[in-house]
């Protein structure tokens, strides 16, 4: 949905405004709950944390203030709750991120949006992404608003999409699309393609085999 240029431009400049902007204001959160569950935990910090991703069923993400989130993290010792602090030191998905609106605009402000030759399921907007919606402000929301991971996962699992690979360092998603297809009462495939300290072209064939052993087709020429 963007040209490479533009795509470079998005995830280049903005990372580093919120190097700039945002590090050491906050932090991340991962909870082994559902969305309810992890927003009533969260009650006594309103305000200052809030739920930044819904991943699954039983996975949710919070951000905000680094003093309010290590006092989520002893009450969830306390409470035998299994949440783990994510490696980043500000809020992404929360209102930390509107300090940076008018310098996300600007620095988007020339992206031209265009259709996508694969169909694009947004996690910001749920459904399938529009022509031409990518623009500077898509960008904005992109990063601010909390992500719809569940959401969109499940309006593809209803459109008939049962087989996921996450193409990524490290798989950290296919527990939850898995849990999401479990409480649709869908059989779903659920792979990665590389895995921590495994980077090479051996991990990436296996991956490849174990999506072609339950019912992938992958293009072998390729």
């Amino acid at each position: 949905v963007l040209s490479l240029e533009d795509a470079a431009r998005v995830v280049a400049l903005r990372s580093q405004l919120i190097g700039r902007e945002l590090a050491g204001r906050g932090g991340m959160v991962s909870l082994p709950l559902a969305e309810d569950a992890a927003s009533e935990l969260i009650g006594p910090w309103s305000g200052r944390v809030s739920v930044a991703t819904v991943n699954g069923p039983r996975s949710t993400v919070v951000a905000g203030e680094a003093v309010a989130l290590d006092e989520l993290m002893a009450v969830c010792e306390r409470d035998e709750v299994r949440a783990r602090r994510i490696p980043v030191d500000y809020g992404s998905h929360s209102p930390q991120v509107e300090l940076l609106r008018d310098a996300l605009l600007e620095l988007a402000a020339s992206v031209v949006p265009r259709s996508g030759d694969v169909p694009m399921y947004s996690s910001v907007t749920a459904e399938l992404l529009a022509e031409g919606v990518a623009d500077a402000d898509y960008w904005y929301r992109n990063l601010r608003q909390p992500v719809r991971f569940e959401e969109t996962v499940r309006g593809l699992m209803a459109d008939g999409h049962t087989m996921f690979v996450e193409v990524s360092a490290h798989p950290v998603l296919t527990s939850p699309v898995e849990e999401t297809g479990e409480a649709m009462g869908i059989e779903v495939y659920a792979g990665g393609t590389l895995r921590r300290d495994q980077g090479d072209l051996r991990r990436f064939l296996s991956s490849l085999g174990e999506l072609w052993a339950n019912g992938g087709t992958p293009d072998w020429s390729a």
